[in-house]
Protein backbone atom coordinates (compact mmCIF):
# COMPACT_ATOMS: atom_id res chain seq x y z
CA UNK A 1 0.00 0.00 0.00
CA UNK A 2 2.70 2.51 0.71
CA UNK A 3 4.27 2.23 -2.84
CA UNK A 4 0.37 3.45 -4.12
CA UNK A 5 2.14 7.03 -2.35
CA UNK A 6 5.11 7.05 -3.88
CA UNK A 7 3.97 6.26 -7.31
CA UNK A 8 1.50 9.30 -6.67
CA UNK A 9 4.42 11.67 -5.49
CA UNK A 10 6.07 10.81 -9.05
CA UNK A 11 2.58 11.36 -10.80
CA UNK A 12 2.31 14.86 -8.76
CA UNK A 13 5.94 15.39 -9.54
CA UNK A 14 5.51 14.78 -13.08
CA UNK A 15 2.64 16.63 -13.05
CA UNK A 16 4.49 19.78 -11.91
CA UNK A 17 6.72 19.42 -14.14
CA UNK A 18 5.24 19.64 -17.06
CA UNK A 19 2.43 22.51 -16.31
CA UNK A 20 1.97 25.35 -17.66
CA UNK A 21 0.20 26.84 -14.70
CA UNK A 22 2.09 28.53 -11.94
CA UNK A 23 -0.83 27.24 -9.51
CA UNK A 24 -0.60 24.02 -10.36
CA UNK A 25 2.82 23.91 -10.26
CA UNK A 26 2.64 24.98 -6.70
CA UNK A 27 -0.02 22.84 -5.82
CA UNK A 28 1.24 19.64 -7.81
CA UNK A 29 4.71 20.16 -6.10
CA UNK A 30 3.08 19.79 -2.43
CA UNK A 31 1.03 17.52 -3.38
CA UNK A 32 3.99 15.33 -4.30
CA UNK A 33 6.05 16.31 -1.00
CA UNK A 34 3.38 15.79 1.08
CA UNK A 35 2.80 12.19 -0.46
CA UNK A 36 6.83 11.55 -0.21
CA UNK A 37 6.48 12.37 3.43
CA UNK A 38 3.55 10.04 3.89
CA UNK A 39 5.27 7.25 1.81
CA UNK A 40 8.38 7.40 4.14
CA UNK A 41 6.18 6.66 7.19
CA UNK A 42 4.68 4.46 5.84
CA UNK A 43 7.27 2.34 4.58
CA UNK A 44 8.97 2.71 8.63
CA UNK A 45 5.87 2.07 9.76
CA UNK A 46 5.82 -1.28 7.84
CA UNK A 47 9.17 -2.21 8.28
CA UNK A 48 8.56 -1.62 12.71
CA UNK A 49 5.75 -3.45 11.90
CA UNK A 50 6.92 -6.94 10.26
CA UNK A 51 10.22 -6.64 12.96
CA UNK A 52 7.98 -7.04 16.37
CA UNK A 53 8.41 -9.66 18.46
CA UNK A 54 5.52 -12.76 18.21
CA UNK A 55 3.38 -12.44 21.50
CA UNK A 56 3.70 -16.77 21.64
CA UNK A 57 7.28 -16.23 22.24
CA UNK A 58 6.61 -13.79 25.53
CA UNK A 59 6.81 -16.16 28.67
CA UNK A 60 4.12 -16.97 30.77
CA UNK A 61 3.32 -15.92 34.48
CA UNK A 62 4.56 -20.13 35.19
CA UNK A 63 7.69 -19.27 33.20
CA UNK A 64 8.78 -16.11 34.97
CA UNK A 65 7.82 -17.81 38.24
CA UNK A 66 10.13 -21.29 37.33
CA UNK A 67 13.26 -18.79 36.10
CA UNK A 68 13.28 -16.52 39.16
CA UNK A 69 12.74 -19.76 41.61
CA UNK A 70 15.55 -21.58 39.51
CA UNK A 71 17.44 -18.12 40.05
CA UNK A 72 16.90 -17.46 43.86
CA UNK A 73 18.18 -21.13 44.26
CA UNK A 74 21.35 -20.53 42.51
CA UNK A 75 21.64 -17.13 44.66
CA UNK A 76 21.01 -18.73 47.76
CA UNK A 77 23.19 -22.20 46.91
CA UNK A 78 26.64 -20.15 46.86
CA UNK A 79 27.17 -19.81 50.57
CA UNK A 80 28.70 -17.50 52.37
CA UNK A 81 32.64 -18.51 52.51
CA UNK A 82 32.52 -17.43 49.30
CA UNK A 83 33.83 -13.79 48.67
CA UNK A 84 31.80 -11.49 46.58
CA UNK A 85 33.09 -10.50 43.23
CA UNK A 86 34.79 -7.60 42.67
CA UNK A 87 34.49 -4.90 39.75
Amino acid sequence: MHWLFLLLALAALVLALTTTSVALALLSLLAAGVLAVVWLLQMLSARVGGAARDEIQILSPEELRRLSERTRGTDQGRGTDTPPRES
